[in-house]
């Protein structure tokens, strides 16, 4: 009995894509707002690193899987985390050359990270899964919702729903991994209180070094279009906001959600069907 969950029609690959955004990131690349532009910024910041433990905290547990469907699909899941992190990190890099204090903002981060990776490796495997459960609800938004990224430069548009879609084919591999591996529902749901206030705590840090870069930490209207886009409309955050706290539902799965159909819409959008 195959205990991936992965259903038929998704392939968990690799694409080997590159983006060129070095001049996008050199202007408010979504639309000229402020905070939509910092907001998207700040949650690259977290992706290299935080890509780089999801695939150590699999990494920790690979061998103890038996099912050929699945084992092909963790190689996949860390290819396609490998490679987000790689363009994250030109992503990262391009701002640090328009003049963000990158540096200080890696290091807060960084040492988070080693200390997550201290952790015993059931919890680092629960933590990877509550992390990829917000990426999946995220990435589910962003390819149900276009008009979130209106006024994105066509490349930066491009690159984040490719993260989508990647995020969304191997929403449950980490997960599939821990259920096999470890199974503990009371675990995997106070790990998920940490992650939660980790994920808020880094993205709320980050957007506000550089809004502060950028003059506008203290800018009233920045913040009232920023909390209009996050909570009033299109209220990104609290569209996702039930995605999130399903996660705590005895029984949860991620592919509870289907969502292969915009899978395969943003793959024909973007034309990055194999």
């Amino acid at each position: 009995m195959t205990i991936s969950s992965t259903p038929s029609g998704v392939s968990v690959a690799p694409r080997h894509m590159h983006f060129n955004v070095d001049r996008d990131l050199e202007t408010l690349w979504h639309g000229g707002d402020v905070f939509r532009t910092a907001f998207f910024n700040a949650l690259s910041l977290q992706f290299p690193d935080g890509e780089q433990q999801f695939i150590n905290a699999v990494r920790l547990y690979r061998d103890k899987v038996d099912d050929s469907k699945l084992s092909k699909e963790i190689r996949g899941f860390i290819g396609q985390e490998a490679l987000h992190s790689r363009e994250h990190k030109q992503y990262n890099d391009a701002l640090k050359a328009r003049g963000y204090d990158i540096d200080a903002i890696d290091q807060r981060f960084r040492k988070h990270m080693a200390w997550v990776g201290k952790l015993p490796p059931s919890r680092q495997l629960a933590g990877t899964c509550g992390a990829e459960h917000y990426t999946a609800v995220l990435a589910n938004a962003i390819l149900e919702h276009p008009e979130w990224m209106a006024g994105a430069t066509p490349e930066m548009s491009r690159l984040w729903r490719w993260h989508a879609i990647e995020e969304t084919e191997h929403k449950s591999v980490a997960f599939d991994v821990y259920q096999h591996c470890v199974g503990d529902e009371k675990l995997r749901r106070i790990v998920f209180l940490f992650v939660s206030w980790n994920f808020f705590k880094f993205t709320f840090l980050n957007t506000c070094a550089l809004l502060k870069a950028d003059g506008k930490l203290w800018s009233l209207t920045t913040w009232a279009s920023g909390m209009n886009f996050l909570w009033g409309r299109p209220g990104v955050i609290r569209k996702c906001l039930p995605g999130f706290l399903g996660y705590f539902k005895r029984g949860f799965h991620p592919w509870q959600h289907d969502n292969r159909d915009l899978i395969d819409k943003n793959l024909g959008d973007l034309e990055l069907k194999q």
